[in-house]
């Protein structure tokens, strides 16, 4: 019988005193609990629509734990302040939030439970994408280096 890489694998983790645990990306953060650093409420898991709670939904306020979606590797770790809304051409609405520590901008889709009388209060701006984003930052690093002439 021909074995393959697959059986050699297989036939070294059952000896392996290391056992991957591997789990769905989803799955770390769907009954997470949480402290709002910005009300101090006791946030818990999204009762419908989605894997991440990425705010708060009573003050929209959220923390810069993510480096990609979900994975909670950022070390940032500073406050995130809902600066305005939009809303996507499927109808979707969708948070601006900016980091308070390093100005990273990031959109989160509003959830099921937030308070949305508040998410209207807030300025509504431009339809963008994260590359928009990038754009605009790299077009005023250059500008404010001197590489080129604004506008």
């Amino acid at each position: 019988m021909r074995r393959t890489r697959k059986d050699a694998y297989n036939s070294y983790s059952e000896y392996s005193t290391h056992k991957t645990s591997r789990q769905h990306r989803h799955s770390r953060s769907t009954e997470e609990v949480f402290k709002c650093r910005n009300c101090r409420r006791f946030i818990g898991p999204l009762p419908y629509g989605g894997y991440h709670r990425n705010h708060c939904p009573f003050c929209l306020y959220s923390r810069h734990v993510d480096t990609s979606k979900g994975d909670r590797l950022n070390e940032c770790g500073s406050r995130m302040a809902p600066i305005g809304y939009f809303q996507r051409s499927n109808g979707e609405y969708v948070l601006v939030h900016r980091c308070l520590g390093c100005d990273f901008e990031r959109f989160n889709r509003i959830a099921g439970d937030d308070d949305f009388d508040l998410v209207l209060t807030l300025p509504l701006v431009a339809a963008r994408t994260s590359q928009d984003v990038k754009r605009q930052r790299l077009q005023q690093w250059l500008e404010g280096s001197g590489i080129i002439e604004g506008d």
